[in-house]
């Protein structure tokens, strides 16, 4: 079968013009040794039989996240660098594997693994060399709501207030804020905008029953609401308050509220103590603002539709949005988690070089996979063979 995989590649690659032939291997230089420092992502270059379950996975499946990825990214100026530190090459490094990506099947599951193991080289990602990190999951909520506040719909989703700015800060990261009496002061924190704070500068883009979904909808980012007519609302982030965002579960369990601090275990003791949950939500001071989106999503950071259990958020200071990744780690369950993912999110909590939330789609079951989910694992990025220098790490 393999050996079919590879003819059929050879016969699609002939067809092809000169430029999408897969280049020579490009050799990376081994990195230093690990010194004990700030965060540093280094790249150790391996082969695909480094990979455990590499043979397993069914890659075919893989290529729709990979392809949305290409469309956007081919767009984009041709020697322009693909991440941080140019970690991913150039644009133009990109634009033969995505060529040949777009003629492949999804269903041609041997031939997809042939294309990653013709373009890519898979580099193990560590931490100042060391490979362990920690995988977390995500999903799209899904919340019954209404276009307007109704007897049952009471809880309010803002749209993005008309006075919020957000201007750049002298680290190199976005403040955000409003001018007030001539001053740049900081956003007000949750407590005060679930108080009120807004009511003249923000408008609801939707109205959902329970707080505490809400909540959940707000640490997740975007959702669905079903409304009262039938049709869905899909919503899509339209900016933050700017304030640091506090999980709920760390709040309960440093009050040693809780043991388990699952998602599931929290959604179910916040909804049968309700007076306690107002308060203790309120001690997250990050608030989310929304917009209406259409066509396909949830959309990520990268602006691309996200593909259930093939899209992973990321920490784009280290790693690059838009490369492939191979994914070590475990179900909930405890049953292996083995495949090629696309780096296409990021999210306020997912911070280090070997560091990931897996999204898992939309709804119910989705939410009980994602809500569980805290293993260990580790990575590889899958990068061009051919692509331009880069620095040997991302501090």
């Amino acid at each position: 079968m393999r050996r079919l995989a590879l003819i059929m590649l050879a016969l699609v690659s002939a067809c092809a013009p000169a430029t999408v032939r897969p280049p020579a291997p490009w050799v990376a230089p081994a990195p230093a040794p690990s010194t004990a420092g700030p965060e540093r992502l280094d790249l150790r270059p391996g082969s695909f039989s480094d990979l455990p379950g590499w043979r397993d996975d069914t890659l075919g499946a893989a290529l729709p996240a990979l392809v949305r990825t290409c469309d956007r990214l081919t767009k984009r100026p041709f020697d322009e660098s693909i991440g941080l530190d140019g970690a991913g090459g150039t644009v133009g490094d990109w634009h033969s594997p995505c060529s040949a990506a777009r003629r492949l099947s999804v269903n041609d599951h041997e031939t997809a693994r042939a294309f990653f193991e013709a373009w890519f080289t898979p580099f193990l990602a560590t931490n100042n060399g060391t490979p362990d990190g920690l995988f977390t999951g995500y999903f799209e909520p899904e919340l019954a709501g209404s276009r307007t506040r109704t007897n049952r719909f009471t809880v309010p989703l803002l749209g993005k207030p008309r006075d919020l700015i957000v201007r750049d800060g002298t680290n190199g990261e976005s403040q955000v804020g409003r001018m007030v009496a001539g001053r740049f002061e900081a956003y007000p924190a949750r407590a005060e905008i679930e108080a009120g704070a807004l009511a003249n500068v923000a408008q609801p883009v939707a109205w959902v029953e329970d707080p505490v979904d809400a909540h959940i909808l707000h640490i997740q980012g975007s959702g669905r609401i079903r409304l009262d007519d039938g049709s869905v609302l899909r919503l899509g982030v339209a900016g933050t308050n700017g304030h640091k965002f506090v999980g709920i579960s760390r709040i309960m369990r440093e009050k040693g509220l809780i043991e388990d601090t699952s998602m599931p275990a929290v959604r179910s003791w916040l909804k049968s103590r309700p007076d306690q949950a107002r308060t203790l939500m309120a001690q997250n001071p990050r608030y989310i603002f929304y917009r209406s989106i259409t066509g396909d999503g949830p959309l990520g950071s990268e602006g691309v539709a996200l593909t259930p259990e093939r899209s992973m958020a990321v920490d784009r200071k280290f790693v690059p949005l838009g490369v492939p990744l191979f994914l070590d780690t475990v179900e909930p369950s405890g049953k292996p988690l083995r495949r090629v993912v696309m780096a296409q999110d990021t999210g306020a909590a997912i911070k280090g070089p070997v560091r990931g939330d897996f999204f898992w789609g939309s709804g119910e079951p989705a939410f009980q996979q994602a809500g569980r989910m805290k293993s260990p694992g580790r990575y590889w990025l899958l990068l061009p063979k051919s692509r331009s220098p880069r620095i040997a790490s991302v501090e």
